[in-house]
């Protein structure tokens, strides 16, 4: 409802197996079970790179209603524009999971999967988010010009959506 589209919500959600993948991979490279306080830092970890793209692709959206602006530019420049917000909120996450990572003493052992979960999720989410988001969404709003134009029975749909439209 938001976006007032099927596609950009596929576009956000498509963020999230890069974070999953990283907390996994996380785990074993640090020879961890996946235990409940595991996944409630995936869970957690699910949040912020939800928020993050939610970030960028809103203002895409904002940028090509309001300024007219064309999908390639629109995710450009919400990209450039959103970077220090999307880096403030990942380090401040990572920053804050680090100490139940490294953690010692009583109890460490019950936060270390949520620290490992989260750092390693942050860190594989945000190198590859940072470059598929805008990917996909040009992507993604190719392929919705390209419905659009079958439905309203344009001849010609291979060009829907090509560059200087």
């Amino acid at each position: 409802m938001l976006y007032e589209s099927y596609i950009h919500p596929v576009t956000i959600l498509s963020t999230l197996p890069s974070a999953g993948v990283g907390a996994l991979l996380a785990l074993m490279l640090a020879r961890q079970d996946l235990s409940i306080i595991a996944i409630i830092g995936i869970i957690l970890l699910i949040g912020i790179v939800k928020k993050n793209a939610i970030m960028m692709i809103d203002f895409a959206l904002d940028a090509e209603r309001r300024e007219g602006l064309p999908p390639r530019e629109a995710i450009f420049q919400a990209s450039l524009l959103r970077f220090r917000p999307i880096m403030m909120t990942t380090m401040a996450a990572l920053l804050g999971a680090l100490p139940l990572m490294i953690g010692w003493g009583v109890g460490s052992e019950l936060r270390h999967p949520l620290g490992i979960t989260m750092v390693g999720g942050l860190i594989v989410s945000q190198l590859l988010t940072l470059f598929t988001t805008p990917v996909i969404y040009l992507a993604f709003d190719r392929l919705a010009r390209r419905v659009e134009a079958r439905r309203s029975g344009r001849a010609d749909v291979r060009d829907a959506g090509a560059p200087g439209e």
